[in-house]
């Protein structure tokens, strides 16, 4: 009979009242009675009730100081020391720099720690405008190489963080601190390590290499390996990847304050016997990325045909005829360039962001050209607010097809003879 399940002891006859005295144990139970057996059985289930209340107790005390550790420092807690006399953390460092991480493909975030003697010093010179600038320095040094873009974006005299859209995944970024001046200068405050933006798309790229590393050999300062990208190595080995980036250097060195002006006045047509061909000019300075090399005037504008594109990648590989079997293979690519000119004074905006002009008044905007619609409205407004002038262009790439591949991904193929 259970404790649950048993009646009341005063309501038990006498041998029930035997049969629970014999569970508890009590002595000499057959020898009593039945007033003698209820106060017996009674005073051992208050004893037992009295230990099961202390256990609770003494487990409660243990789980509450877990959580009593450390917790109440204002009476004395074993913590309560610790930082006793150590200051706030100061609000900068008295040095100016400032960290680009990459959040996402398609985000970036950056931080910063200007000193106000610093501002103070740059606005001094003619800084008006907070902005940051964000560099594509892919393969250059910005040092003494120009950014392949630049994105700028205003911002706020007390922020100490921004949140940036990324223009092109997989690409090297810099981004810059400082101030724009009302005569077009950039006063730099401060500038951040390079970073790689990830792709978009997962990584091609699986290489494994196993090195052998004694256990004695003290590996500071060594590099063991080397793992390079495969672009990198074509552009170590030459070959295609290697003049394409040739031709793409040496048009922007032909590129020259004023030349953009003066290509667009050599628009195809007519022109003066002597002078150089209107392609000729479109080709040297329009597209310095190496690309207008290729293109082809058409009478509608100028284009960039696909014809004009393989025809000029086909007289890189043209050579006498390989043997069966041979290896094939193709890149290709396409970039964004927007161009123009105004009054030197005036404001241009591209989507609503600024362009710095050059000193005769013409600029040049150049991204990649990934597939997808890219939206450029264009402002002009002249130094006094009265005039303005703007043009809106909208570009569409799409790529039906890809069957492409690197010279290092080529194989052999065998041909039908």
């Amino acid at each position: 009979m259970g404790p649950q399940e048993r009646p009341p002891l005063e309501e038990m006859t006498l041998r029930q009242l035997r049969r629970v005295a014999s569970l508890y144990n009590i002595s000499r139970y057959s020898r009593m009675r039945k007033a003698q057996l209820l106060a017996a059985i009674k005073k051992i289930e208050q004893e037992r009730a009295a230990r099961d209340r202390s256990s609770v107790q003494e487990e409660q005390k243990v789980e509450a100081s877990k959580f009593d550790l450390g917790q109440d420092d204002r009476n004395g807690g074993p913590l309560a020391s610790v930082d006793e006399g150590l200051g706030d953390l100061p609000g900068g460092y008295g040095e100016s720099m400032i960290v680009l991480m990459p959040r996402d493909p398609q985000w970036s975030y950056a931080y910063w720690d200007i000193p106000n003697e610093h501002k103070e010093m740059l606005r001094r010179m003619g800084g008006q405008q907070l902005a940051l600038r964000l560099y594509d320095v892919t393969d250059i040094d910005i040092e003494y190489q120009s950014p392949h873009s630049v994105q700028e974006y205003m911002c706020d005299e007390l922020a100490r963080e921004w949140y940036l859209p990324i223009p092109v995944s997989d690409r090297d970024y810099v981004i810059e601190i400082g101030y724009r001046c009302a005569d077009g200068r950039w006063l730099m405050l401060a500038r951040s390590a390079p970073v790689r933006v990830p792709p978009v798309y997962p990584s091609d790229w699986v290489e494994d290499v196993f090195i052998t590393v004694n256990w004695e050999e003290d590996l500071r300062g060594k590099t063991m390996y080397e793992l390079v990208p495969p672009s990198k190595k074509a552009a170590a080995a030459g070959g295609m990847h290697a003049q394409m980036y040739g031709v793409s250097q040496e048009g922007e060195a032909m590129r020259v304050t004023g030349s953009l002006f003066g290509s667009m006045q050599h628009v195809p047509g007519s022109h003066v016997p002597g002078s150089v061909p209107p392609q000729e000019v479109i080709s040297s300075y329009i597209f310095p990325s190496g690309v207008g090399m290729w293109a082809v005037p058409t009478v509608s504008g100028l284009t960039m045909s696909g014809v004009g594109m393989m025809s000029g990648i086909g007289m890189f590989s043209a050579s006498a005829a390989p043997a069966r079997p041979r290896k094939f293979w193709l890149i290709a690519d396409a970039e964004l360039i927007v161009y123009g000119a105004t009054e030197p004074d005036a404001t241009v905006t591209i989507g609503g962001r600024p362009i710095k002009l050059n000193p005769d008044g013409t600029f040049r905007f150049q991204m990649s050209f990934q597939d997808g619609l890219i939206d450029y409205p264009i402002m002009a407004v002249a130094a006094d607010g009265e005039q303005t002038r703007s043009i809106h262009m909208k570009f569409h790439r799409e790529t039906p097809s890809r069957n492409t591949n690197t010279k290092e991904e080529a194989v052999l193929e065998w041909l039908a003879e």
